[in-house]
């Protein structure tokens, strides 16, 4: 008896074929992409994005503008968000498991959060510690996790949150303020060696009110069809090379 292992699959396993690891990899990308793609949109700003420095991406982001086409979400990138939400579950009953008591749920299972704006803006919370040892500093406490390469987590270390994820530090001042905290714990993970960083943040209320009013106004231009002035003169700028938008920024709008 034969049995024809090309029945079927779609693939030829002759010289030159794509390898098993190839094949095996682009059905799994495919099917991330797919399952990306697949999920509703978000109908407003959210809260993690508003530190963001060039208001005109938080636009492009708020109005749904398409990537280009080489920086839309590729399958490792979303392997890498799903990565990252693991850590975050792995940090969690690491602290539990220290003696602090963590909330990461409401009641009815829903995750805390808050929102304004008429619900253009929101924002998801990783939890809040309501108590545990004393390690210096009160509670209820904002938490919020990262996960970072070696270099990024060494840079938090060296510099802290503020100075060196800039994004991440409004985030922790925005959620501060929309829930009433007046301090958060900063987390971060090294995702080569697993090491751990917490940082103090203190609530700063003339910080929060900057990022609420920036947020406002990026909702009003994005409403209004308008396109805040990017963020350099030119699009060699170290901040555009990387932006997703980049080339509807530079090429397709003035």
């Amino acid at each position: 008896m034969s049995i024809d292992l090309n029945h079927g699959s779609g693939f030829t396993y002759g010289a030159g074929a794509p390898s098993l690891n190839a094949r095996l990899n682009a059905l799994i990308d495919r099917a991330l992409v797919a399952q990306n793609e697949a999920q509703p949109k978000r109908t407003y700003l959210g809260g993690s994005r508003i530190g963001e420095a060039c208001n005109r991406r938080l636009v492009y982001e708020y109005t749904h503008t398409p990537h280009d086409p080489d920086k839309a979400f590729t399958g490792q990138t979303l392997r890498i968000f799903a990565a990252g939400h693991q850590f975050e579950e792995l940090s969690i009953r690491w602290i539990r498991a220290a003696g602090f008591e963590l909330l990461t749920q409401r009641r009815d299972g829903g995750q805390f959060g808050f929102e304004t704006a008429g619900g253009r803006i929101k924002g998801h919370i990783d939890g809040v510690i309501v108590d545990g040892p004393d390690i210096g500093m009160p509670w209820p406490a904002l938490f919020e996790h990262k996960a970072l390469k070696a270099k990024s987590w060494a840079d938090v270390v060296r510099r802290g949150v503020e100075l060196s994820k800039p994004v991440y530090y409004a985030q922790l001042q925005l959620y501060m303020a929309y829930m009433e905290l007046d301090v958060a714990l900063f987390t971060c993970l090294n995702k080569d060696t697993q090491e751990l960083h917490h940082e103090q943040v203190g609530f700063l209320p003339h910080v929060a009110q900057a990022l609420s009013d920036k947020a406002a106004d990026i909702i009003r231009a994005a409403e209004a069809n308008d396109l805040p002035p990017r963020i350099a003169a030119n699009p060699d700028f170290h901040v555009c090379r990387f932006c997703p938008f980049h080339s509807t920024c530079w090429e397709a709008t003035p």
